[in-house]
């Protein structure tokens, strides 16, 4: 920071108004929870029965301050003419549970200890920023109670946040002018969120909330005339307390649920011209705060330009990935062995035990840490032995990680990556969607990231390794039909 010029400062002075502010206060007692978010609007609904979806999200909107010029300019101010009044609506909220509540729950800073506020844990073990999400939706109810596009959707949960990032950051490498992820003290009683470094702008909760706000968003926009908008704790049940069940698991699912807000987000916004967008979104930024003489300097181009391309392969491309400390992983044993990347060779695993695939959050991370106590109680290994292990959640799970030597394929360790599908696939497939979360989304990240060789090889376990069956009959015969698999 300290070598920043005074113009890229500018941009982290203005930025930081927008999306966080650094300051010290003693966390909250309340659980940040997504569930705990939600019962405390269900609260206020139930107090308040006549209150409908759209002026009660102005008045989460009011009581977390949000009425910046950009909001305004899309939303209009909090409190609408055809709401209750402010002060009824902040009266509600008080009786619901309380105005501090909400204000330390939507309102987004980073304080200088790294810890993340204004984002909740979701029941899919992810975090969320509560600020872009709700933004979204309201833009949502707006445009469907005025019968009009949902416009702004984009630069309100996430244009005006990726394109400040962008600019904040241009002295620094491209993967790190956005995120980090982090961890939570504890996931079932979640009360303070760590970031892993430094933050930008753009945290991943906070671009959660954003692609959670632009999917609902436009799901509410799109209601046909007839139908009415739910009401906000339904909306966000639906999409966040979803149940997989057993034997149909993701396969199953049509509608829009968390887990696939990466998919979902990119159909929404990928035919978009995302550069075009920004550059928009920033020249109203400027125009908003006079301050539109930023958009002369040459180099604004170019930073969008590469910044999207981080954005489209970290949160696109690459799937989510569920990091060591957010399943419970104990420490490595010794010093990680790095690896020289990029690597040759992919080798597919079924854990075989555990033998059901797991459905949720909760159930996948018990067996990683099942996994891994074997591994290192039974087995006397450093650590879990695969690279990354594939839930029927709709997500991957780290375990040694891109960087780090495994114990996963006798003899091959060094020269590829493992990757393990939670469940015993003797005579039955994995889920088409873990299957593809590996086939397509992994190695695709794996490749365009430097850490798997564009011609890499997919091997089946029992293919190096003589004394095994694994990966199970039925998933070996699928894979044989993969691309980059040999015989």
């Amino acid at each position: 920071m300290c070598n920043m010029t005074l113009f890229r400062l500018s941009f982290f002075v203005l930025a930081s108004s927008y999306c966080f502010t650094v300051y010290s206060r003693p966390a909250g007692v309340h659980l940040r929870n997504m569930d705990s978010f939600i019962r405390a609007v269900q609260q206020v609904e139930d107090s308040n029965p006549s209150l409908s979806p759209l002026a009660l999200v102005r008045a989460l909107r009011r009581t977390a301050g949000h009425d910046d010029g950009m909001t305004i300019h899309f939303l209009g101010a909090s409190y609408n003419a055809s709401d209750a009044p402010p002060e009824v609506l902040e009266t509600a909220i008080l009786n619901a549970s309380s105005f501090s509540f909400f204000d330390k729950a939507i309102h987004h800073i980073v304080t200088d200890y790294g810890e993340e506020r204004g984002v909740v844990l979701a029941p899919d073990g992810t975090t969320v920023a509560l600020a872009p999400l709700l933004l979204g939706i309201e833009l949502g109810l707006k445009a469907k109670m005025e019968g009009t596009p949902a416009v702004g959707i984009f630069p309100l949960t996430l244009g005006r946040t990726l394109g400040l990032s962008f600019l904040s950051l241009q002295d620094f490498p491209s993967s790190f002018r956005l995120g980090p992820n982090g961890c939570w003290d504890n996931v079932e009683h979640p009360k303070v969120f760590k970031l892993s470094r430094p933050a930008t702008l753009a945290t991943d909760a906070v671009i959660n909330g954003g692609m959670d706000g632009v999917i609902l968003g436009m799901d509410i926009s799109n209601l046909s005339p007839h139908e009415q908008p739910q009401a906000l704790s339904d909306i966000l049940k639906g999409y966040y307390s979803f149940i997989l069940h057993e034997g149909q698991g993701f396969d199953a699912v049509t509608g829009h649920i968390s887990p696939r807000r990466r998919e979902i987000s990119r159909s929404i916004l990928e035919p978009l011209d995302l550069h075009s967008q920004v550059m928009e979104t920033l020249t109203l930024v400027w125009k908003l705060e006079k301050t539109e003489w930023i958009a002369l300097d040459t180099g604004v181009g170019k930073a969008v330009k590469d910044g999207l391309q981080t954005f489209v392969h970290k949160y696109w491309d690459c799937p989510q990935i569920i990091p060591r400390c957010q399943w419970g992983a104990k420490a490595y044993r010794g010093t990680p062995i790095p690896l020289s990347r990029p690597l040759q060779f992919l080798y597919v695993h079924h854990t075989y035990e555990p033998s059901s695939p797991c459905l949720t959050f909760p159930n996948c991370s018990r067996d990683m840490r099942s996994m891994q106590r074997f591994h290192q109680e039974d087995r006397g290994w450093s650590d879990i032995g695969y690279s990354f292990v594939v839930g029927s959640d709709g997500y991957i799970y780290e375990g040694r990680g891109w960087n780090h030597l495994g114990t996963h394929t006798r003899g091959h360790n060094d020269i590829g990556y493992g990757v393990s599908i939670i469940g015993n696939y003797t005579a039955t497939l994995p889920s088409r969607h873990s299957m593809d979360l590996l086939r397509h989304q992994l190695v695709q990240c794996a490749v365009n990231g430097g850490a798997l060789a564009a011609n890499f090889t997919i091997h089946g376990h029992r293919q190096v390794v003589n004394y095994t069956t694994c990966p199970g009959d039925a998933f070996f015969s699928e894979i044989r039909s993969w691309e980059h698999f040999r015989e």
